[in-house]
């Protein structure tokens, strides 16, 4: 299966990215991945993105979109992809779908991660980091410490980062609902879009999504 997952900033999308990839056996192709991964390369699209980014811009569409293509003609990519954060605006869904025509193959669906904006806010800036191990990560909510400001595992001092504050989260949003979610109207003019909730323990989410994707199939 060919299939981009959309969804607000805290909605599980890499989370269940991960488990919808191994599930269905294809490769996870994030654009915060394809970006390290030129970058540690040093390739000619990594340097040329490095150049925009250690200047603090924008890297701009087109060079987004090489990366994804090759990616995307990688061998293990040969039976299908999960594409996560990209495409992130109307601009690049048209320049994948002119790329995937081009090689003779087509979108099976778009899942549609849908989560209430409170309970987004709430999920993302109750997050609290251990500052000794940043793989440490506590909610304050759904998986608290034993002691309030204290990491379980090491003791080191938990924290929430400046990315996780409800300010800067509510402008992530924004950001969304105005760059990326318009994605959603545009594939679903396509029979595309197919939404599920985003809320509830994680295995119920990823098997209610697997469930969609299957009907969406026997479908076509």
């Amino acid at each position: 299966m060919r299939i981009v997952l959309v969804g607000p900033p805290g909605a599980g999308k890499g989370t269940q990215a991960t488990r919808l990839a191994e599930k269905l056996s294809i490769p996870h192709i994030s654009t915060g991945d394809l970006f390290r991964a030129n970058i540690s390369r040093q390739t000619d699209l990594g340097k040329l993105a490095k150049s925009y980014m250690d200047a603090g811009n924008l890297v701009p569409d087109e060079v987004t979109i090489a990366m994804a293509k090759d990616r995307m003609e990688q061998p293990d990519a040969e039976n299908g992809f999960l594409l996560d954060g990209f495409p992130r605006n109307v601009s690049q869904a048209g320049a994948l779908d002119e790329l995937l025509q081009s090689e003779g193959i087509k979108l099976d669906a778009v899942l549609d991660l849908e989560a209430p904006e409170d309970e987004v806010v709430k999920r993302i800036a109750g997050r609290r980091v251990c500052r000794k191990d940043s793989s440490h990560v506590f909610h304050v909510t759904y998986s608290a410490p034993k002691q309030d400001g204290v990491c379980d595992v090491c003791g080191g001092e938990l924290y929430q980062r400046d990315d996780d504050s409800e300010e800067t989260v509510r402008k992530r949003l924004e950001v969304y609902h105005t760059q990326t979610e318009p994605i959603i109207d545009y594939y679903g003019a396509q029979g595309l879009v197919v939404t599920i909730s985003a809320l509830g323990p994680v295995d119920d989410v990823t098997q209610r999504a697997l469930e969609a994707l299957k009907r969406d199939d026997d479908d076509q």
